[in-house]
């Protein structure tokens, strides 16, 4: 009894899964979360960056009365230094979860080597609350004790809420998000180049637009609301700059 209380940290069984639980709810909220698919996240959210932060610096250089083949040069640059940041963050953050995950199954993996009979409880724990009892539980708890391999899959995904199917390459996270930080670039920049003073605008509203429809059809959120968040912050962020350098420069 005193091993299962310092296992618990002096929990029941019932109240150490509810704990364990809120904790992987919070470990799948991390990076890109759960619904969307990690690349798909990364693309979305680097192409809404790259049109945002372009037409910031668009702005900018506009004030400092440069020709329009400068301006054109100062946007290529400043894309290029911002799509390597973008992608190798992604890839980074990845990397991070993934190294976590390793860690989480690694600590889950020795409970059961040296804690199976905590680990039986909280097992009969899960399934009880899903219904399961009597005989029917007890042959669904044998079952799965049987058998280490399936038993880390269930207590990592039913205890902790964490999918181990879900979990993308860092580098396939990291191509989306250079991917869509490209298009966004590619858009904006052709933008300007065709149309100096409302080309770069017109192709960043584009990118906001299908990013944010993106995002949402693939999280199954209301699409419409999703676009005017989107759109309204992109608005106020560069209004802002805009109206700010009147008194600055």
């Amino acid at each position: 009894m005193g091993n299962n209380h310092s296992h618990f940290n002096s929990k029941e069984a019932v109240e150490h899964v509810a704990e364990m639980q809120a904790k992987g709810i919070v470990d799948a909220t991390e990076i890109h979360g759960t619904e969307i698919p990690g690349h798909i996240s990364a693309a979305t959210d680097s192409a809404k960056e790259t049109a945002l932060t372009i037409s910031i610096i668009w702005l900018l250089l506009i004030k400092m009365s440069l020709t329009h083949l400068n301006i054109f040069y100062g946007l290529l640059t400043f894309s290029i230094a911002w799509l390597i940041w973008k992608s190798g963050r992604s890839a980074w953050l990845g990397w991070s979860r993934l190294e976590r995950l390793h860690r989480i199954v690694a600590q889950e993996k020795w409970e059961i080597d040296h804690h199976r009979e905590q680990e039986r409880e909280e097992l009969t724990a899960l399934y009880n609350a899903k219904g399961f009892e009597g005989k029917l539980l007890e042959d669904v708890i044998d079952t799965l004790m049987a058998d280490n391999n399936r038993l880390l899959k269930v207590m990592i995904e039913e205890e902790l809420g964490l999918s181990l199917e879900s979990q993308e390459h860092p580098l396939k996270q990291g191509a989306g998000a250079l991917i869509g930080g490209v298009f966004a670039s590619i858009i904006c920049l052709a933008g300007f180049w065709l149309y100096p003073w409302t080309g770069l605008l017109f192709g960043a509203i584009l990118i906001l637009i299908a990013s944010a429809a993106i995002s949402a059809y693939h999280a199954k959120n209301q699409m419409i609301p999703a676009i005017v968040w989107n759109l309204g912050l992109a608005a106020l962020s560069i209004g802002c700059v805009y109206f700010l350098l009147q008194y600055v420069l």
